[in-house]
């Protein structure tokens, strides 16, 4: 059965929310917050009162109190305890992916993706224990091996977005707790019962009380977090100006920091490329999930020859894309986060017409209408393309030089390859980029030439996989990347073992 459209199970309920410190659900003490659905104004989906900052010290005690006990727990039991929790996150799927669409607003079908990713990065690290733990290196001395060892830093402090409210959380949390360290967690406080769900499966599955602990409430909980002295280690995700501020005071009490932050990632379509493909994974890219993600498609550099087909065909493709309830099947977009957050992109769009962007497609809000007809509520937008004119502003559009987080497309055109490389290195980010073009001579010359983290050649500029790094260049990123093998690199700290026997006999 497809599950995608399969109707609800029971009528939407309140979920009460809660702090998970120390092994133990407990209410919070702090003021109340109401997670609401942004599709459906008035209707709240988790409810509940938030921590406080006595409750990251208490989290804190906990994270401590079960560290030294979890790093000398054997890693195949670590990784076993992620299995199972892997399990009850698939076995859960379809009813937490619907959570996910009515709190953070992604259709059904890429909320039951993104549960599912979930449970596939936890059984990733859950294998952990099968792989090498550490390095011999022969010596120059007779009768003595050198070894190097690893160990968990102790205490993690993870901070993560709305935008992918169990997917981000896990692929830090699950290298975090397999490399043997505590855990103390603070969500954005939009999406926060994708949040317990995931602390509940790791419960479940049998993680030791204090490995785990969940904190929902303010961004000050995350400072208080940084601020701490039992903190070991800080992984971050989220946008540029917090996740500096955070690294800043990482840094100045020497704490190593991971941080995952904005991008403003380019698709590059050259004149040989095959269009169709092109046309549908820019659109996947810009408008999946609304635009709301690090990696998503927001600028397009269209070489000449194919520019004016390109945006005919896109255009088309536009026409026949739905923006509604996004646990209704038949909808390719649901809403932004919340009606501010869509406010504050309707306002980056009038700023960037002023200074000169043309409007290729758009809705009210740009001043037109394309498409069908919009859904009432102000957290939805149209999916937006504008044009930046070559010119001596073009660079400085917001449009263009700014991240909106959301449904917003900027076009450029380039003369020939090598124009277009230069303009998708015009930013200060420097995450993902989209190179689409049957020229294994331009794909070769893109991975010299173009400066980002992740380059994605014949398809969407998003998405990751989590047993390869993912992490960006400039100011994109600033640590060791996340996933795969590289995970090891920040989660762990080495030791070099000179190991000496007696003498021969």
């Amino acid at each position: 059965m497809d599950m995608t459209k399969a109707p609800a199970t029971a009528p939407p309920r309140t979920v009460a929310l809660r702090q998970f410190i120390g092994g133990q659900w407990e209410e919070g003490t702090g003021p109340l917050l109401a997670s609401t659905n942004p599709a459906l104004d008035g209707e709240v989906v988790a409810a509940g009162a938030q921590a406080t900052a006595d409750d990251v010290d208490r989290a804190m005690a906990a994270a401590r109190a079960a560290a030294r006990g979890w790093a000398q727990t054997p890693m195949h039991e670590r990784g076993a305890v992620l299995l199972r929790a892997a399990a009850c996150i698939d076995a859960n799927a379809r009813d937490w992916g619907l959570e996910l669409a009515r709190e953070e607003g992604k259709t059904l079908a890429e909320g039951i993706g993104e549960v599912s990713r979930a449970a596939q990065i936890l059984r990733y690290f859950g294998n952990e224990g099968d792989r090498p733990a550490g390095e011999v290196f022969s010596s120059p001395r007779r009768g003595e091996r050198i070894l190097v060892t690893r160990k968990p830093l102790g205490v993690i402090g993870v901070v993560t977005p709305f935008n992918f409210p169990i997917a981000i959380p896990a692929w830090k949390i699950a290298p975090a707790l397999v490399f043997g360290n505590t855990v103390v967690w603070k969500p954005a406080s939009t999406v926060p019962l994708l949040a317990m769900r995931l602390a509940e499966a790791l419960q479940d599955a049998g993680l030791p009380d204090g490995a785990l602990n969940l904190l929902i409430g303010p961004g000050a909980l995350g400072t208080r977090i940084v601020e701490h002295p039992d903190l070991d280690g800080l992984t971050f995700t989220g946008s540029t100006g917090v996740g500096r501020e955070l690294s800043r005071k990482a840094a100045g009490r020497g704490v190593p920091v991971q941080a995952e932050m904005g991008g403003k990632n380019a698709a590059i379509v050259l004149a040989d490329a095959d269009l169709d493909l092109a046309v549908e994974q820019v659109v996947f890219g810009a408008f999946r999930s609304t635009g709301q993600k690090c990696t998503a498609t927001s600028r397009l550099i269209l070489t000449e020859p194919i520019a004016d087909e390109f945006l005919g065909r896109l255009l088309a493709r536009l026409k026949d894309w739905r923006v509604g309830d996004p646990t209704d099947p038949t909808v390719h977009m649901g809403p932004l986060v919340s009606g501010s957050a869509a406010g504050g992109i309707r306002t980056g769009i009038r700023t960037a017409l002023s200074q000169g962007a043309q409007l290729v497609y758009g809705g009210a809000e740009a001043g037109r209408d394309d498409g069908a007809a919009m859904p009432a509520g102000d957290s939805f937008l149209a999916p937006t393309v504008l044009e930046v004119p070559e010119g001596p502003a073009s660079a400085a559009n917001t449009a263009w030089r700014d991240e909106f987080f959301g449904p917003v497309l900027t076009v450029r055109r380039a003369a020939d390859a090598q124009e277009a490389f230069r303009l998708a290195n015009e930013s200060d980010f420097g995450l993902s980029c989209a190179l689409f073009t049957q020229d294994i001579t331009r794909v070769l010359s893109a991975m010299d030439d173009l400066d980002v983290g992740i380059l994605h050649v014949n398809s969407e500029s998003a998405g990751a996989d989590p047993h390869v790094p993912f992490g960006g260049a400039k100011k994109s990123g600033f640590g060791p990347k996340e996933q795969g093998g590289a995970a090891k690199e920040f989660f762990t700290h080495t030791t070099t073992v000179y190991l000496t026997g007696g003498i021969p006999g």
